[in-house]
């Protein structure tokens, strides 16, 4: 367990494109979340998108477990988050929508 906490600091086989990549992804969903915990309304989200987002982040994260720990596996984790949370608000207020 230490050795994969070490090794996830690593930077040298960190992925500049794949960091970037999630840093811009990881930008939008906090205010895709704030908007909808503030007006409880999920018109427009659509699930099936948001589960697909979430398999796509689960799928990095394994693949970056087994493949290149490195910092990038938390980016990975905090998009995760970041959409399941959204995901969770879709399904508290899927009642609002009409």
């Amino acid at each position: 367990m230490i050795d994969f906490l070490v090794q996830s600091f690593q930077i040298k086989s960190m992925s500049f494109y794949e960091a970037g990549m999630l840093i811009c992804f990881g930008a939008s969903w906090p205010f895709a979340v704030v908007k909808t915990y503030k007006t409880k309304n999920v018109k427009g989200k659509s699930r099936l998108f948001l589960t697909l987002i979430i398999l796509g982040y689960i799928f990095g994260i394994i693949n970056k477990i087994l493949n290149s720990v490195d910092i990038v596996l938390w980016l990975y984790v905090i998009n995760l988050l970041l959409v399941s949370t959204d995901f969770i608000f879709c399904l508290m207020y899927r009642n609002n929508e009409k």
